[in-house]
C-alpha cells in the first residue's frame, strides 16, 4: 500500500473504532489511540523518514512546510475525503519529523456529551467571560463547540473564533459565525482578539490564552460587553484564577484581578474518564461567579473557592468529588478510577 493509502487505512479505521489521535513515528509502526489506549498497528510496517515526510505533503501545503522547516513544529488542520476533520501537530524528534493526529468528531449537543444543561444557560448570557479549562486531550475544545453551537441554533449573534488551528467548521443557522485561524488570517491571538473588538462582534471563542497580552484583552472584552470563552491548561477553578492572575506582573496583578472578578462567568473543568463497558464519559468541576465569589477573588482568597463548590449545588456549582460520586452511583465508572481522579480521595470514600 502507498502512504496515500496508508493514510486513508488509518484515519477510516480510527473513524470505525471510535478512535481519537494517530501517531506516525519514523522507525515505528502507526500508533492509534481508542478509547484511551494506544495501539500500535503490527499489520502495518515501521514507517521510514521519507514515508513519514510524504504522508505530511498530502496534508499540508508548502508555505506550511517551509515554517515547519523553519519553527521545527507545526500546527495545522486537515479534512480527510472532505468529510473527517482532524487537527494535526508536526514535530521533530531525533532529527526526523513525527506526526499527531487528532480526530475532530462532527459537533454534538451537550446531552450527547454526557455534560450538564446549566453549560445551556451559562451561553444565553449577554456579556463575561467563560472558561473551560483541564489537561490536553480531555475534550475542552468538544465542549465549547457544543456552547457556540448551541447559541448557532437558538440566538441571532454575530460570533468570531480565533483559533490556531481552525477544528470544527460551523455552519451558520440563526446566527453568523466567522473563524479566523491565527497565522493564515491573523498575526496572533492578541492582535485578532483586540481586531474583533472593532467588528461589532457579539461573542468571541479563543481557542487557547497563551500569554497575558492576549488575557488581558479578553477579560477587556467580557468587560466592555461581549460574551468570551476560551480554554487553559489548568486543573481546577482554583488554579486557573490563580494562573491567569500569576502571568502578570506584581504591580499589575490588582487591577487584573478585579478585573476578572466582575467579568467571569464561570469556570468549568473537566476530565474525560474510561467508562464502564467501553468508551469515555466527562467528570466535572463548576464553578458560577456570585457575590461570595467575586469577594475571594479580590481578597487574594482563591484557596477558599473549593468550599464555594461544595457548598454552592443549589446554585448550579458541581464539585469534582461530587461528581465522581455520582457516576459511580450511576454504574458509569468504577470506584477505582473514581478514587484515581478524586481531589480528595478520602472524602470521596466516604460519599461512595
Amino acid at each position: 500500500m502507498n502512504n496515500k493509502e496508508l493514510l486513508n487505512t488509518l484515519v477510516l479505521t480510527l473513524v470505525k473504532e471510535s478512535g481519537s489521535d494517530i501517531h506516525i513515528v519514523s522507525k515505528s509502526s502507526p500508533i492509534v489511540r481508542i478509547q484511551g489506549d494506544l495501539i500500535v498497528v503490527t499489520r502495518m510496517d515501521p514507517m521510514k523518514p521519507s514515508d513519514v515526510l510524504e504522508i505530511l505533503k498530502e496534508m499540508i501545503n508548502d508555505e506550511q512546510f517551509d515554517k515547519l522547516i523553519k519553527n521545527k513544529q507545526l500546527d495545522f488542520a486537515y479534512t480527510h475525503l472532505d468529510e473527517y476533520r482532524m487537527r494535526g501537530n508536526a514535530f521533530f524528534q531525533n532529527g526526523e519529523i513525527s506526526i499527531s493526529l487528532r480526530l475532530i468528531s462532527k459537533v454534538k449537543n451537550l446531552k450527547d456529551l454526557s455534560l450538564p444543561d446549566i453549560l445551556l444557560e451559562l451561553s444565553r448570557k449577554k456579556q463575561g467571560f467563560f472558561l473551560v479549562v483541564g489537561p490536553v486531550g480531555q475534550g475542552k475544545s468538544t465542549t465549547l463547540a457544543s456552547m457556540i453551537d448551541h447559541i448557532n441554533q437558538f440566538e441571532k449573534k454575530l460570533i468570531v473564533t480565533i483559533e490556531d488551528p481552525i477544528e470544527y467548521i460551523y455552519e451558520n443557522k440563526n446566527s453568523i459565525i466567522m473563524q479566523r485561524e491565527v497565522g493564515f488570517d491573523a498575526l496572533d491571538f492578541n492582535s485578532a482578539l483586540v481586531s474583533s473588538l472593532r467588528q461589532d462582534i457579539d461573542v468571541i471563542l479563543i481557542g487557547e490564552m497563551r500569554d497575558a497580552e492576549t488575557m488581558r484583552a479578553a477579560v477587556t472584552a467580557a468587560e466592555t460587553g461581549h460574551l468570551v470563552f476560551s480554554t487553559l491548561h489548568t486543573n481546577s477553578a482554583s488554579q486557573t484564577i490563580d494562573r491567569i492572575i500569576d502571568s502578570f506582573p506584581a504591580e499589575q496583578q490588582d487591577q487584573i484581578r478585579n478585573q476578572l472578578a466582575s467579568s467571569l462567568i464561570g469556570i468549568f473543568s473537566q476530565r474525560l474518564l474510561p467508562k464502564v463497558g467501553g468508551g469515555q464519559i466527562p467528570a466535572y468541576e463548576l464553578l458560577i461567579s456570585n457575590s461570595a465569589v467575586q469577594n475571594l477573588i479580590r481578597e487574594k482568597r482563591t484557596f477558599e473557592l473549593d468550599h464555594i463548590i461544595e457548598t454552592g449545588g443549589e446554585q448550579g456549582m458541581v464539585s469534582m468529588d461530587r461528581c465522581l460520586s455520582d457516576l459511580v452511583r450511576r454504574g458509569e465508572i468504577p470506584v477505582d478510577v473514581a478514587i484515581k481522579y478524586a481531589k480528595y480521595p478520602n472524602i470521596l470514600s466516604q460519599m461512595i
